[in-house]
């Protein structure tokens, strides 16, 4: 699925996994980095991500729709992460070779 975001007047397509409640729990945990692949969570009610077991860092998108609200490099095993504005979904993005444009044009 092609998710499209507006960020410091830079479009923003990235293919991500949209994740169902199950898979929430789960998100990058476990996976390798280069087998890593973006996902997508939308959420009812905002809630605190964390990066354990997740052995590599990645970037977390949080938006409300499709407006950004806080982009964040989270690294490896931290345990609590929310931004203080309101939002509805997140993309996490490994830092790995198949996002590196991505990110390129994120932090520009």
């Amino acid at each position: 699925m092609k998710e499209i975001f507006y960020y410091k007047n830079r479009k923003i397509r990235i293919n991500v996994k949209k994740c169902n409640s199950l898979q929430r729990i789960s998100g990058l945990m476990f996976t390798s980095r280069e087998k890593a692949k973006a996902l997508l969570f939308e959420l009812k009610k905002p809630s605190a991500i964390h990066s354990c077991f997740v052995f590599f860092p990645f970037i977390a998108v949080w938006l409300n729709k499709n407006k950004v609200v806080e982009i964040k490099k989270i690294k490896p095993f931290t345990l609590h992460i929310k931004p203080k504005k309101q939002f509805n979904r997140i993309i996490e993005i490994p830092i790995n070779n198949r996002y590196q444009k991505h990110l390129e044009k994120i932090f520009k």
